[in-house]
């Protein structure tokens, strides 16, 4: 059964073991009700953007911690649905990457459809000319160079880049493939950022 499609109705049902309390229940639903009363479509940014999916929901309800089995049915769901380069290339350009990964713009209501930045240094240390970064990622320094460059460790950052819930499921990072916020030649460039030798990462 694919949980993460499941309407939040059936997730409520589902993720009842791990329920907060009412009074809990009580403050979410007036915060939605509020965010949806102040929040108003603008541009590229739609009112979806208020709405959870099944995975959020299970997250946001079991305060990021749901019961172990259905974490791991809904990993393995969020896994089934990552899209792979059909032409099997999974790196691009270390510099192209590197410009996404400092780059913080797109997806806000000013911006134009297919304008994103990665803004990786918000959450990681990405190379060791940085003079200012978030920690609440791990470093990515050295990143290959440590792992070791090879298909499988491309692969798992590709994964990882795309939907970062696959082997945490109520991590923070965001699913950038999967809500479109980067597209495959994104990616390709930001694996190659952090799994091409010759990149500033790996010095």
């Amino acid at each position: 059964m694919n949980l993460r499609n499941i309407p939040l109705s059936g997730v409520a049902m589902i993720t009842l073991l791990a329920a907060a309390p009412s009074h809990a229940q009580d403050y979410r639903a007036k915060a939605i009700t509020m965010m949806k009363h102040d929040f108003h479509a603008k541009g590229i940014a739609g009112m979806e953007r208020l709405n959870e999916d099944g995975l959020q929901a299970v997250c946001n309800r079991s305060n990021n911690k749901p019961p172990k089995g259905i974490a791991e049915q809904m990993e393995k769901d969020e896994a089934a649905t990552v899209k792979l380069p059909a032409d099997g290339k999974l790196m691009g350009d270390w510099k192209a990457g590197e410009k996404i990964a400092q780059a913080g713009n797109g997806m806000t209501w000013s911006d134009k459809p297919g304008v994103a930045g990665g803004g990786c240094y918000n959450c990681h240390q990405i190379g060791p000319q940085e003079t200012s970064f978030g920690t609440i990622g791990p470093s990515l320094y050295k990143f290959g160079k440590t792992r070791g460059y090879g298909p499988d460790n491309q692969k798992y950052a590709y994964t990882k880049i795309y939907d970062s819930k696959i082997t945490n499921l109520c991590s923070s990072m965001p699913r950038f493939g999967h809500s479109g916020a980067l597209n495959e030649q994104q990616i390709k460039d930001l694996v190659a950022l952090l799994m091409d030798p010759s990149s500033p990462v790996n010095q």
